[in-house]
């Protein structure tokens, strides 16, 4: 047995051994002919949410830094006590960070593929869900000079253009559409995530790049979108997880909850993100 495993399953035998002393004491507290279970149950929901405290690590894709980074504002809010730390970057050294044992309670991807990588390992608990979905767009220097108007466009040899790495999910989709528009593309340089890939425009190091519709979005007016229609053969799910070895997993599940709510919808609808 690895250390892993076995690390893993005293985990388990933990929080069973926890699991089976809370019902006990549910029982013993409640009382035999009470019907009323709706209202026993919102009760304890309640009581649950008022005990969250401590620290609640979250790894998540570079693009979602603006939309998460708000929820994490809204959810300290309304867990007095309770800290959400975050940890950007592309999906796929998040993912390698996470198997090789890095601390994290929560994994948001940017990619099923990505998030495989996790789940492969064992090292998700539960299954992930699809809580956005993101497409891409071109984004050019400001007023776009180049007069940018298609993909094929960014295949003229005399304009600098950045791509995401082809190992992380903004890279991948890129190729994806590149593909289905039969166009090859050699750029400047590979970025490692979708941020990386933006600040060259915004720096004006390349005169455009591929990214994500939402990273256009936020990055107001130091860039200028352009939208391509071969964008539809390349749209990305963003899955959600819970992590094996979370230290502090009731907020990590609640965290989760408030991502996947109306509330968390509606942040980052607002961000530019799709509907699952």
């Amino acid at each position: 047995m690895t250390t892993r495993t076995a690390h893993r399953t005293r985990r388990t035998l933990r929080v069973a051994g926890a699991g089976a002393a809370a019902l006990l004491a549910l029982s013993a507290c409640s009382s035999p002919d009470d019907s009323s279970s709706g209202t026993s149950d919102g009760s304890a929901s309640a009581s649950s949410q008022e005990k969250l405290s401590g620290t609640v690590t979250v790894f998540a894709a570079a693009s979602l830094k603006e939309g998460f980074e708000t929820l994490g504002k809204n959810f300290e809010k309304e867990h007095p006590g309770t800290k959400v730390t975050f940890s950007f970057g592309g999906s796929d050294s998040l993912a390698a960070s996470i198997t090789g044992g890095a601390p994290a309670d929560v994994f948001a991807s940017a990619s099923p593929k990505t998030m495989k990588i996790v789940t492969d390992a064992g090292d998700a608990s539960g299954t992930p869900a699809t809580f956005v979905r993101n497409e891409l767009e071109i984004a050019t220097l400001p007023g776009n000079p180049d007069k940018v108007a298609s993909l094929k466009d960014l295949t003229n040899p005399d304009l600098k253009v950045v791509l995401c790495d082809k190992e992380v999910p903004c890279g991948a989709a890129a190729q994806k559409a590149l593909d289905a528009a039969g166009l090859k593309l050699t750029p400047v340089s590979y970025e490692q995530d979708v941020k990386g890939a933006l600040t060259k425009v915004e720096l004006k190091e390349a005169d455009a790049a591929v990214v994500y519709k939402t990273d256009v979005h936020a990055a107001g007016d130091k860039v200028e979108g352009v939208r391509f229609p071969e964008s539809a053969d390349a749209i990305n799910d963003y899955p959600i997880v819970r992590l094996e070895d979370a230290k502090n997993a009731e907020a990590a599940e609640a965290f989760i909850a408030l991502v996947r709510s109306a509330e968390g919808r509606q942040v980052l609808t607002g961000a530019g993100f799709l509907e699952p």
